[in-house]
C-alpha cells in the first residue's frame, strides 16, 4: 500500500492567513496536520504554527508502534495544547493564543485522527463520504439534534463560536478520538480548516481526483473553489489529504 499525499493553503478575503498545515513522514508513520488560529485572539497565527509544529516534534521524538497509535495521538494533542499556552504565556499576549487542530496519524495500513474545535477529517471511500468528525460548535449540536437545518448554518448567529481549542485556559480541552480505522485501496483523507467545508458540499469533497489526475491539483481546486464560494468574506482555506494507492 503506497500514499500520495497533498496539501494547500489559501489567503481568501482575510488580511493574513492563521492557518497552517503539514504532511509528515517519520519512522513509517504518516502525519497530516492542519490547524486554524483563531482569528478574533491575538496570535492565531502563532497558535497555530506552534500547535503543528507540536504535534511534528511528537512525532519525530517517539514514532508509535501501530499499536498505540491512537493513545499517542491523544497525548501529542494535549502536548500540542500545553505548547500553545505556555507560548502565550512567555510573550505576554493579551489575548491567550488559541486554534482549533485536526491531524490524522496513518501507521501501516491503518488510521486514527484527532480533532478539536471545528477544523475536520473527513474518509471518503467508493464516492461517499463514510465518516467526518464532528464540531466542538453549537451549531454541531443544533444539527445532531435536528433542531437546525444545513441550509440555516451560513446565516445563524452562532455559526463561529467554537467550544474548544488548542490553547486559551490552561485546562485540557476535550480533544475527540476516532477508533482505528482500516485503510483500503482509494480511499482518501481530508484534514481541513473550516474555510475549506463551509465553501463546498459534501458531494464536492466525495467526489474525489480523478483516479488518473494528482491528487495536488484537485485538492487546489476544490479550495480555489470554497474561496470562490465565499467571496467576497471568503476566511483562509486550508487542507492536507492522502490518497491510497495499490503497491
Amino acid at each position: 500500500m503506497r500514499f500520495e499525499t497533498a496539501e494547500v493553503s489559501l489567503l481568501g478575503d482575510r488580511e493574513d492567513n492563521q492557518d497552517r498545515a503539514t504532511v509528515q513522514s517519520t519512522g513509517g508513520r504518516l502525519l497530516l496536520v492542519v490547524a486554524d488560529g483563531m482569528g478574533g485572539h491575538a496570535g492565531g497565527a502563532l497558535a497555530a504554527e506552534v500547535a503543528v509544529d507540536s504535534l511534528c516534534r511528537s512525532l519525530a521524538a517517539r514514532p508509535p508502534t501501530a499499536a498505540d497509535c491512537r493513545e499517542f495521538l491523544g497525548a501529542a494533542m494535549a502536548t500540542a495544547h500545553d505548547a500553545v499556552v505556555a507560548t502565550g504565556e512567555k510573550i505576554g499576549l493579551g489575548s491567550r493564543p488559541r486554534a482549533t487542530c485536526a491531524a490524522c496519524l496513518v501507521c501501516e495500513e491503518r488510521a486514527t485522527w484527532a480533532h478539536v474545535g471545528d477544523s475536520r477529517v473527513y474518509l471518503v471511500r467508493d464516492g461517499a463520504i463514510v465518516t467526518r468528525t464532528r464540531d466542538h460548535t453549537p451549531i454541531e449540536s443544533l444539527l445532531q439534534d435536528g433542531l437546525i437545518s444545513e441550509e440555516e448554518v451560513a446565516g445563524h448567529p452562532m455559526r463561529h463560536y467554537v467550544e474548544y481549542c488548542l490553547g486559551g485556559a490552561p485546562e485540557q480541552p476535550l480533544v475527540a478520538l476516532s477508533e482505528v480505522e482500516s485503510l483500503q485501496v482509494g480511499d482518501l483523507v481530508v484534514v481541513c480548516s473550516d474555510g475549506l467545508w463551509s465553501g463546498l458540499s459534501d458531494a464536492d469533497l466525495a467526489a474525489g481526483p480523478d483516479p488518473d489526475g494528482a491528487l495536488q491539483d484537485w485538492l487546489a481546486r476544490l479550495a480555489g473553489r470554497a474561496v470562490r464560494a465565499g467571496t467576497p468574506y471568503s476566511d483562509n482555506t486550508t487542507a492536507a489529504a492522502l490518497r491510497v494507492l495499490a503497491d
